[in-house]
């Protein structure tokens, strides 16, 4: 017999998480490690929580989630996204409070492209008037 599962995809700069949802005790496990392993710093933890905290679901859902691509910063931005998105099927009602905190709103901010005859985006080569 399958448990109810709700899934959710995150995005944020070059990461794209792929979240799950199933009706458990709280635990966070991302790419099978848990989430203390695989986030060194507090913060990022405490921000892929925030939907859950937020939404005083943390302790009914353990959330797997598969994370590839960019740094840990841009991951822990996906996951928070895709756990928002997940949460939305799981309640409507949960929409106003997770919009108010802007967690559904995916983040438009990327890497801007190296332009010809620069040496960065817009780092330009030294310039000598002689």
């Amino acid at each position: 017999m399958a448990t109810e599962q709700y899934q959710g995809t995150g995005r944020r700069k070059k990461s794209i998480a792929r979240v799950r949802l199933v009706p458990g005790s709280g635990n966070v496990t991302i790419n099978k490690q848990d989430i203390s392993e695989y986030l060194d710093y507090e913060i990022l933890r405490n921000e892929v929580k925030r939907p859950l905290v937020l939404t005083d679901t943390l302790s009914k859902f353990d959330v797997i989630v598969s994370v590839h691509g960019g740094g840990f910063t841009g991951q822990a931005g996906a996951i928070r996204h895709g756990i928002s998105r997940a949460l939305l099927l799981v309640d409507g009602e949960y929409r106003p409070a997770l919009k108010q905190a802007g967690f559904l709103t995916r983040d438009p901010r990327m890497k801007e492209r190296k332009k010809y005859g620069l040496k960065k985006a817009r780092k330009s080569p030294q310039f000598s008037k002689r």
